[in-house]
């Protein structure tokens, strides 16, 4: 279900966009080419991929860089949704989809950024803590089993919203017995997310489908 904001009075609905307006611009901090370039690497565009992100930052071997982008990019994510979740679950559906969108689009880099895997991350621990550690536990199984970052994205994040709709059900119906969090309206927002991430990974499914994926290894030192 997509908020009802959409097609409402532009009077009634103008604090959810500027909610959106300001989740975009802390989307489109890019923090994996302002860390590279404070520590002297170099600037990412133009190493490995070319990619912003956490996993061509770690094609440097800056490992504590990459940690860095990872952790600052994910809580993109957490920030910008939690905020806007305090106005209720309306505001939290815009602001997830676009402090994504700030980070895939920034308006900084002329709407060239990174994928958007982290900081839809941090938008999925937000919405709902244990469909978080679902998803992430499956990427990194996937990435230490068989060393494609990629590969553990386009897995993991399509589990999302089953993931959420499947906890969301057996509270319902009284099956499990614990409160967790979660909104029905956020299936569909977890749904497009994964879907737009899915589309920015098109040259990496591209790549493993011909075996010519570059892998990474988070097992070394």
């Amino acid at each position: 279900m997509v908020p009802s904001i959409f097609g409402a009075d532009f009077a009634h609905t103008w604090p959810i966009y500027a909610i959106g307006l300001i989740a975009y611009f802390i989307g489109s901090i890019p923090f994996g080419l302002l860390l590279t370039k404070v520590a002297g690497v170099g600037d990412i565009r133009k190493i490995g991929s070319g990619n912003i992100g956490t996993t061509n930052v770690l094609r440097t071997g800056q490992k504590g860089l990459a940690l860095a982008t990872l952790f600052l990019d994910l809580s993109k994510g957490v920030v910008a949704t939690l905020w806007a979740s305090t106005y209720g679950p309306d505001c939290a559906w815009i602001a997830g989809l676009c402090v994504v969108l700030g980070h895939i689009f920034p308006v900084w880099l002329k709407f060239r950024g990174g994928k958007g895997v982290a900081t839809t991350f941090g938008v999925i621990f937000a919405l709902s803590w244990i469909v978080g550690l679902v998803v992430a536990a499956v990427w990194l199984v996937t990435v230490l089993l068989l060393r494609y970052s990629s590969l553990g994205a386009i897995i993991a994040l399509p589990l999302s919203p089953a993931t959420l709709a499947v906890l969301l059900e057996a509270q319902r119906s009284g099956s499990l017995p614990v409160w967790l969090p979660g909104d029905p309206s956020h299936i569909s927002l977890l749904g497009l997310l994964a879907a737009l991430v899915l589309a920015r990974h098109y040259t990496n499914i591209r790549r493993l489908l011909k075996g010519k994926e570059p892998p990474i290894d988070l097992r070394g030192p």
